[in-house]
Formats: structure tokens, sequence, C-alpha cells
């Protein structure tokens, strides 16, 4: 089989999707490619792996599109908030339809596109005909929570991650260096 860039899903309700990505990311600067990380729901505010990707320099460009988690029930949400979120998703759905097929990366990180796929921010056959048509050397990882089948049937690897028992659980608030 001849080289081609991979389709890599890390979804599930456990803790670590976007790190196990990340430790691909790590990886694949090792090995010299270039990486871009797309963040489609985190603000960029306060995340940790923002100021340690800086130190990889130029091999790994991160943007932080969107407005901050959705606690998400559909009765709960405001049109209006909704409104904010999907507007930011769909400036982030454009820029990475862009950034694909721009020939400039090696790796790209689709960081919470399954959440927003689910929120229905982003439609689920947009991101089918992406993967589809993606450039074949470009490898990709879709993160997030409640991944669709349809693009689960299309990648060459998925990893559920499962909670067996978190901190949060207990009452043990989030941990800087470990959470965020």
């Amino acid at each position: 089989m001849e080289d081609r860039g991979l389709i890599l899903v890390n979804t599930g309700n456990g803790k670590g999707k976007t790190t196990a990505a990340l430790g691909v990311v790590l990886r694949a600067v090792g090995q010299g490619l270039k990486v871009l990380i797309l963040q489609f729901i985190k603000s960029g505010n306060g995340y940790g792996e923002l100021k340690g990707l800086e130190l990889l320099g130029d091999s790994v460009e991160i943007r932080s599109m969107g407005k901050g988690f959705i606690y998400y029930k559909k009765n709960d949400v405001t049109a209006e908030t909704l409104a904010v979120h999907k507007h930011a998703a769909q400036e982030a759905w454009h820029m990475l339809i862009d950034e694909v097929n721009s020939d400039q990366w090696d790796l790209i990180v689709m960081d919470e596109i399954n959440n927003a796929v689910n929120y229905e921010l982003i439609d689920v056959n947009d991101v089918v005909t992406m993967l589809k048509n993606k450039p074949r050397r470009v490898h990709v990882i879709l993160t997030g929570r409640y991944a669709k089948d349809e693009i689960i049937e299309l990648a060459d690897t998925v990893t559920e991650m499962k909670v067996v028992k978190h901190a949060y659980q207990q009452g043990i608030k989030a941990v800087k260096g470990i959470e965020f």
C-alpha cells in the first residue's frame, strides 16, 4: 500500500482526547513534520498546551477559534448563545478547508470538531466530504466527544476514551498543568 495520510479519531467521554492528539503532534514534530492545530470550541485562554506548543517553534501552529466550551443541554442554551458559537465554528471551518488544501501542513489536528458537529455548529456531511477529498498525503486527527458514525467509518484509527474514574467525580477541581 502506498503512503497516504491517515485519519485518526479520538472520541469518548473520558479524559485525554486532545492530550493524545498532542502526543502525536510531538511525535510528528520529532520526525520533521509541519503541524497545524485548529481548535473549534476552545477559546485559547489559559490552556497549558498553548504555552507548551510555543516551545516547539515554527513546526507547530495552533489557532484557537472557539468561544469556549458549550455546556449544552438543548433546552438550556439560548438561540443567541448558540448563534455566537455557530458563527465561530463556521469561521474555523472555512479556515480549516483553506488550510487542508494549502499543501502547507503534514498533520492537522481538528480539536473538538466532533463536539462542533454534535452541536450542529458544522454539518457532518461537510466533514465527510472534506475527509474524502483532502490531499492524500495529509494526516488528520479529529478530537471530541460524540464522533458521528459517518466519521468513524472513514477513519483509519478510532480511539474511544472511557471514564473509569475521574478526580472531578470525587470533588477535586481541575488541576493546572494536568487538566488545562
